[in-house]
């Protein structure tokens, strides 16, 4: 499969000068933005047809994955804090989508429930994931294996992260 060239395109080289480290082109970060702003482009397009935003539809997976969430749990679940999480729940139940209730346990937590419609939305979202996965130009087993691998990733930088805190403190 031939990939398409951007100026910050990460390249094989066999250089190792420790100048070379601070290249753009090395760095695994800037190649996973760039991969991320890509992703983007593509869910804003296939997205326009549900209504949604890429955030917004990641909000959607979850409610539609795990039935209502207190707004807590659903931010643990996307990695999201409250700050930008409300803003997008908010915009959804304007559309429609959720429904925002205080628990009548404790007053001060607030869960998100799908309506009638964001239930039904589902329906229509199922293609989104298959034109994702068009786009790729990636078989199914090299999404899932990358998949994997981005999840390892993540799980290394975010015990790397605790171990940093625990350190400088």
């Amino acid at each position: 499969m031939a990939c398409k060239s951007y100026p910050g395109r990460m390249t094989a080289t066999t250089r190792t000068a420790e100048s070379d480290w601070l290249r753009l082109d090395r760095q695994i970060c800037f190649s996973l933005h760039a991969a991320s702003r890509a992703f983007n482009g593509v869910y804003r397009v296939v997205l326009k047809d549900l209504g949604l935003t890429y955030p917004q539809y990641l909000v959607m997976m979850v409610l539609w994955d795990q039935g209502d969430l207190p707004v807590k749990v659903l931010g643990e679940h996307l990695r999201l804090d409250s700050g930008t999480l409300s803003p997008l729940v908010k915009r959804l139940e304007a559309a429609g989508l959720v429904r925002r209730e205080r628990s009548a346990e404790d007053e001060r937590s607030v869960r998100v429930r799908l309506t009638g419609e964001g239930t039904a939305l589902r329906e229509r979202a199922l293609e989104v994931p298959r034109r994702i996965v068009g786009a790729t130009g990636f078989d199914p087993a090299e999404i899932a294996d990358l998949r994997e691998r981005l999840d390892q990733l993540t799980t290394a930088l975010d015990e790397a992260a605790v171990r940093a805190v625990r350190d400088a403190g």
